[in-house]
């Protein structure tokens, strides 16, 4: 068989996929470590990994080598059986958490999905019927289901899917009096991520947990954290709650728990979780024994390897680095995040920059249109960093005086 070009893949990609992301002109093709090469054989290094997801680094050897276990004993089997992989990943997952049940099914918005519903299920169950309205932030991003949407605060999404589900209210993020103004009657759960990540990786005041775990103990609402980028070690704690000792009632996981293969996770505490009962809830290929095998490798080894303590001092290190670009170039503004969780506020065109980074070999994320991220893999070295802010330094040098 004749292999395509690269142009002749991204033709037929333009030709047959939809057009839902705004793709860069490259395919993709192998990856390991922190790299990750293109069909031509360009080397690219990976500081977006996946928006978040291989925190493992690309084709961990844990993980491939639970696929090819897994993929030879049992791949599928109905949520009608017990499944022994799922068992083990959830118990691990709650002995590390402060849940008592977890749910599993494909993705983040999924995994938010089935946080809302149990949301409104317990507090109609244990309140009243009028007890269904959830409160989240403006800047948050939640998913793009019809559901996640309507919770996801930036109408930039939302636009063109109106009528958005009713029963949300948003208010400012990291501000406790604008959230404390919009409990009421109504309120079953407020709804945040510990750090905003698709809103720009703001990372809040260390009263602002703390003081939304209190609202929602003061008015009997829940607390539910979206840690889908947050989570598996990415800030510097396996859970990024556990920063500010702040344990929510109902927490979202995704991204980084499966390896790369599609999972997502509702976790909570025992007298929220069985408000869900046989038929409440459900998914067809929510924990599978292939992807549960393959998430409890992923999980084991992020732990073994104590790859969030390695994102505390790689997250500083990579911080440092670009405090030291923000000293020499005047529009870059401000160095945020947490652990290896990051973002350059610039005055400069975000995108741009993206763009000639991907030529240098270098692979960021623009997460908005002024701010670059950085989420490498949890295992980058100084020595990638040092790469990656060389590049960066050239491409800085280009821009305008």
């Amino acid at each position: 068989m004749t292999m395509a070009s690269m142009e002749e893949l991204i033709r037929e990609s333009q030709r047959y996929l939809m057009n839902t992301y705004a793709r860069f002109p490259v395919v993709i093709e192998k990856g390991e470590g922190v790299r990750v090469w293109d069909t031509e054989g360009k080397e690219y290094l990976d500081f977006v990994a996946g928006i978040a997801v291989n925190n493992l680094g690309h084709c961990h050897p844990k993980v491939v080598g639970a696929i090819k276990e897994q993929a030879e004993k049992l791949i599928h089997i109905s949520n009608l059986y017990h499944i022994e992989p799922q068992i083990r990943l959830a118990k691990l997952l709650c002995q590390r958490s402060f849940a008592k049940k977890a749910f599993f099914c494909n993705s983040g918005a999924e995994a938010n999905e089935a946080a809302i519903k149990l949301a409104r299920k317990y507090a109609k169950e244990r309140w009243s019927s009028d007890r269904y309205e959830i409160i989240t932030t403006y800047n948050s991003f939640h998913g793009r289901t019809l559901g996640s949407l309507a919770a996801t605060g930036q109408e930039k999404y939302q636009h063109g899917f109106e009528p958005l589900i009713p029963g949300f209210k948003y208010v400012p993020y990291n501000d406790l009096r604008a959230m404390e103004r919009a409990v009421d009657a109504h309120t079953a759960a407020i709804l945040v991520e510990p750090i905003q990540g698709e809103g720009g990786v703001y990372v809040p005041g260390d009263d602002y947990l703390p003081g939304i775990r209190r609202l929602c103990d003061e008015a009997g609402a829940l607390f539910i954290l979206d840690e889908i980028q947050t989570g598996m070690g990415r800030t510097g704690k396996l859970f990024a709650y556990q920063h500010w000792g702040a344990s929510p009632d109902i927490m979202t996981l995704a991204k980084g728990l499966g390896g790369g293969l599609p999972i997502g996770a509702m976790l909570a505490r025992e007298e929220v979780a069985e408000h869900f009962t046989p038929g409440s809830h459900g998914s067809t290929f929510g924990g599978t024994p292939f992807v549960t095998a393959v998430a409890f490798a992923a999980l084991s080894a992020l732990l073994e390897e104590n790859l969030p303590e390695r994102a505390v001092k790689m997250g500083g290190y990579l911080m440092a680095k670009l405090e030291e670009l923000k000293g020499r170039y005047p529009f870059v503004k401000e160095i945020r995040g947490k652990g290896l969780l990051v973002a350059a506020e610039l005055e400069a065109d975000a995108k741009a920059l993206v763009r000639r980074c991907l030529e240098k070999g270098l692979l960021l994320n623009a997460v908005s249109d002024k701010a670059l991220r950085f989420m490498p893999p949890l295992i980058v070295t100084e020595a990638d960093v040092d790469r990656a802010i060389t590049m960066l330094d050239e491409v800085f040098q280009e821009m305008p005086k």
